[in-house]
């Protein structure tokens, strides 16, 4: 197999006393297109910072095509934040956003070149949302969001992308519509690592996912990883695994109790319980 894409060899890295991740070793391999999975707290963020060099290991080693990042940012690597972090006031236009991807190229010019303004539209045309360049960026739907800051990202032309729960906070079919698109850019050689909360989607639309929950605890193909075995410890659930129809569904155990067990009457009160 050839070298990996990007190596976390033995990376420790803490906020503060308790580590976030201990002893993670992961590789991925160019054209692969994965998803890090696991609860709240698990350490798929700090994950993505340490291969964005943004993070430098407290203790062990983080390359990306071949080199020691050391916490330097890496120039072939693209990130697409969670929408949700975003300073929405700021004024600023989807071209502008857009152009922000082009920032290493400018070197000391303080405005983008006639080439870059036509690439970025280009972008936006191949994303879709060729028509809303003018817009304020606040002012669009979180799927037209997302889709600008990953024309941004691709604008830089990276070999790895990075996403940072890139369908969180969107519906269900926009939430497909983005999957689909970037196992698209996957197909025309992009690599893509994201985060993810969503197991099924993880299930439906990646061939590799990375289960962490401050170690790696499994990595392979949704159907080698998504097992009872490995998620109920995970989780702390009882979790439930099943076919139907040649896809892969995760569920947790439903509980044997109701909300009418644990709740006052929500019309008649604790009055009416106790008659």
């Amino acid at each position: 197999m050839s070298e990996p894409m990007v190596e976390l060899r033995d990376v420790t890295f803490g906020y503060g006393v308790t580590p976030a991740v201990e002893k993670i070793n992961l590789h991925l391999h160019r054209g692969q297109f994965a998803g890090l999975v696991g609860p709240n707290g698990a350490g798929k963020t700090t994950i993505l910072r340490l291969i964005l060099g943004l993070l430098k290991p407290n203790r062990g080693t983080v390359f990306v095509e071949g080199m020691d990042l050391r916490g330097k940012p890496s120039p072939c690597v693209a990130y697409v934040p969670q929408i949700e972090t975003i300073d929405w006031s700021f004024p600023v236009t989807v071209m502008q956003v857009v152009l922000m991807g082009r920032i290493r190229r400018m070197g000391h010019r303080p405005w983008a070149s006639r080439a870059d303004q036509i690439a970025a539209q280009k972008m936006l045309a191949q994303l879709e949302i060729g028509d809303l360049g003018a817009r304020h960026i606040r002012d669009l739907s979180g799927g037209q969001q997302q889709r600008v800051f990953l024309a941004r990202a691709l604008l830089a032309e990276p070999d790895l992308l990075v996403l940072d729960e890139p369908t969180a906070g969107v519906d269900l079919q926009t939430q497909e519509n983005i999957l689909h698109l970037l196992a698209q850019l996957n197909r025309a050689g992009v690599t893509i690592l994201m985060t993810t909360h969503d197991l099924n989607a993880a299930a439906a639309h990646l061939p590799w996912v990375f289960c962490v929950n401050r170690a790696l605890v499994a990595s392979g193909a949704p159907e080698q990883v998504f097992t009872p075995e490995i998620l109920n410890p995970i989780y702390k659930g009882d979790m439930v695994v099943f076919h139907h129809n040649g896809k892969l569904f995760i569920g947790q155990q439903p509980h044997a109790h109701t909300y009418h067990d644990v709740l006052p009457n929500p019309v008649l009160g604790d009055h009416a319980r106790s008659r």
